[in-house]
Parts: structure tokens; sequence; C-alpha cells
């Protein structure tokens, strides 16, 4: 959960529910949930999954599941960014923005 809070200092126009930052414009819902590894073999520490879960809003207002990816780099700044580009690429807007 220390990775999601971290990325909420990026991403300031998310709301942090306790478990997820979630962003909601007109046509998007954006998703950022952390999962721990649970590879209990491996050596050292390997950093958490952020998964990014994209939907977007049908003629019936219900939003619909589309895109959806697995990160997992290390450093918090290219991990906030590689999101980023990943959600702007998707949705063809800059979501931290419009928001």
């Amino acid at each position: 959960m220390e990775t999601i809070k971290l990325l909420y200092d990026f991403f300031p126009t998310a709301v942090f529910t306790g478990k997820s930052l979630i962003f909601i414009s007109e046509d998007f819902r954006v998703e950022l949930t952390e999962h721990k590894e649970s590879n209990f073999c491996s050596i050292g520490k390997t950093p958490s999954i952020i998964r990014v879960k994209i939907s977007k809003k049908a003629l019936n207002g219900e939003f619909v599941p589309g895109h959806r990816e697995d990160f997992q780099i290390q450093s918090l700044g290219e991990l906030a960014n590689q999101i980023d580009k990943y959600i702007q690429c998707a949705v063809g807007q800059n979501i931290r923005e419009d928001a």
C-alpha cells in the first residue's frame, strides 16, 4: 500500500480510497491498485505490482472494463511516468489535469 500512497503525490487529482487511487472523468474511470508478489522463493525485495484498470463509460452510463496492465518498476519516478504515459495513450487525454 505504500507505493500507492507515494503515487498519490504524482497524481494529485486522484482520489485515494484507502486501497486504491481512482480518477474519474466524463468518459473514463482509472483505478490503480497495489499487489504484492506472492513468490516466497525470490531473494531480495521486489517492487510491488501496480495494476492499472481503465474503464470507459458506455451509452447507458455504466463503466465498461477495457484496458488493464500491471507495472513493476523499482524507481517510483519512472513507475509514475510510465503509468501516466499508459493512461494518456489509452484514454487519449491527460487525465492528471482533466479528472
